[in-house]
Parts: C-alpha cells; structure tokens; sequence
C-alpha cells in the first residue's frame, strides 16, 4: 500500500499556495500532452492505465498521456498546488480528505477499487485470529496518523484496545522480511501482499477493515486533479477519464491480457509474473465490482470515512463530502 500518502499532508499544505495552471491553449493538430503521476511504483492497481495507453485510448481522445512514479514530491504535493507539469495523479481518499479539510483545492475523479480491500495481515503462526488478538503483539506501520485510530477501531469491535499494542515504524521494509524479524502484524492490501502470500504458499491470517465498521469501507486508490485544472480544462478531463474507464472496463473482461500489457510496459514487473497475473485476476473483479460503472463514487462513502477521521481527531477542521469528489468526468458511456 502507499505509505507515503498521508505522511505528505504538511508538504501539500505547504505547496498549495504555489503556482497555477492556465487553460487549455488554442487547438493544436497535435495530441494535447497530459501526465499522470501515480501514487506508488507500477503495479496492478494502474493496469487500467497502461491498457488505456497500450491500445490507444488515450490517442483516440487526442491526448499524449505521459505516466510518472513519485520522487521527492508525490502526486498529493504537486496536484494541491497545480503545477503545470502534472495534471492528474492517483491518491487515496484519506489524502484527500485531509487536504479538503486545509482548504486545500484537490478532488478526487474517479475510484480505481470500488471497496476497500485493505487489512491487518499476519503470518499464521503469530496466532492472530481476530482484532482482540493484537493486544501483547507488534505492529509495523509507517507514522501515519491515521493508523492508531483504524487499529483501534477494529479491536473496539473485538473487545480490546490499541492502548495494549506496541507500534513501531518499519518504513518501507517488507512485510514478510519484518514480520521474520519485529513485528507481529502490519496494514496491507490483498490484492497485492495478500496475493503475493498466495502465490509464495505463505499462510497468513487477515481482518479485513470493512468486516469490522462500515466507515472504513472508502475509496483507495482514487484519481485525482486541482479544482482549478478542472474549470479550465474540463474537456481534457473528461477525454482522459473516458479513456481511464475504457482501460479499466478492458482489464475487468480481460485480466490476463491486461497483465500482460502491464508487464509489457513496466519490464522489471516481469520478475514477478506470477504475482502480477495473480494479483490482476484478483483486482479485475475488485475495480468496478457492484458498483453502476467503473469510477463511480458515493457522498456516503466519503461521508462517513471523514466523520471517522473527524472522531479520531485525524483531521480537526470541517469536511464537506460532496466537494471533493465528482462523478462528472466517469459517468455514461
């Protein structure tokens, strides 16, 4: 999962007031150049993406789309203050959900997962059986904020608290190699570290959030884009979400195909060809899932996740759901 998200709060804050996007220049006979900075190295949660770009959706819409991986400044940074050379990126709903709280212009475009796949992972011999559980063992996490209160959240529910679990920072070390060494049990998704257990023949025990509170089920990962890029350059949006759901709803019908183009365009993905074809028969299934359309995104998602986050004391100043999300750009055929 992206640990750097919520870690970047502060940064966005301190970018937002920086730089600007004019509108869209007069039309060219050229493709209209627009990048997209994802939230995390390549994997199959961007599939749609590259499937988008392999099979010329994006060109079909006149757009030359061009895909960045995050350095020293992440997606969340630059999107918050419109710079120029970065249009859209993909984020999570917790990211943006602290930054609409700052005042910070982000909204999020579309849902890339319908439902939260996320979960508290350990190795089964660790004896974690349920949330309870977790009290007298280690957790491994990255400083977030947000992780002490999802933590106690489910061991509420199970009879517990947090106040009984050790939490350490295990950076961006493995799950598998921490959980050898310090750590009892850490925050991740199925769909690529559940997945990859699988494959390894690796027995794990998992809780998943929305099993235990309905607030925790929330959109991540999400595309997102400045306020102010969208009222200038709202066509641009709407070609390039059309073409996002097309390589989307391709890779739904067609998951190995689509892992194949993923891996075509991100060789080093290669190494793990059994997680990635693994991982993406998984996630088709995950990313429209029982919603009306791919993208789509419900206020009472968004609702509740920011009154979880205003109880736990995540965010402290107001959030207004429906501003920070939109359907606009996803809707129809």
């Amino acid at each position: 999962m992206n640990k750097k998200l919520l870690l970047s709060a502060s940064c966005v804050i301190l970018l937002a007031g920086c730089g600007d996007q004019s509108a869209d220049k007069g039309k060219e006979d050229k493709k209209e150049k627009v990048t997209i900075m994802l939230d995390w190295t390549p994997n199959t949660n961007h599939t749609g993406l590259y499937v988008a770009q392999e099979k010329g959706y994006f060109d079909k819409q006149g757009l030359d789309v061009e895909i960045k991986t995050p350095g020293e400044v992440n997606a969340d940074q630059l999107i918050a203050a419109n710079k120029k050379d970065v249009q859209f990126g993909i984020s999570a709903q917790e990211t943006v959900t602290q930054s609409r709280s700052e005042g910070i212009p982000v909204k999020s475009i579309g849902a890339i997962i319908q439902h939260n796949t996320s979960g508290f992972m350990s190795l089964k011999d660790k004896n974690i059986k349920s949330p309870k559980d977790y009290a007298g063992k280690t957790y491994g996490g990255w400083g977030a904020p947000i992780e002490q209160p999802m933590i106690d959240a489910v061991m509420k529910k199970d009879g517990a608290s947090v106040k009984d679990t050790k939490i350490i920072n295990m950076g961006n070390t493995d799950f598998f190699t921490a959980s050898k060494k310090n750590i009892d049990f850490a925050w991740v998704y199925y769909g690529w570290t559940g997945i990859e257990a699988e494959t390894r023949n690796i027995d794990v025990n998992m809780q998943y959030l929305i099993d235990y509170d309905k607030n925790l089920d929330y959109y991540t990962p999400v595309v997102i884009a400045n306020e102010k890029y969208l009222k200038s350059n709202g066509e641009t949006a709407k070609k390039f979400m059309a073409a996002l759901k097309e390589g989307y709803e391709y890779s739904i019908k067609h998951d190995k195909e689509s892992a194949d183009i993923l891996m075509k365009s991100v060789p080093e993905l290669k190494k793990q060809e059994k997680l990635v074809y693994a991982s993406q028969k998984y996630l088709s299934s995950k990313y429209q899932d029982d919603a009306k359309y791919w993208g789509y995104q419900e206020e009472r998602i968004w609702k509740n996740f920011g009154q979880f986050m205003k109880d736990n004391k995540v965010i402290t100043k107001d959030f207004i759901a429906k501003d920070a999300f939109t359907n606009e750009y996803v809707e129809g055929k």
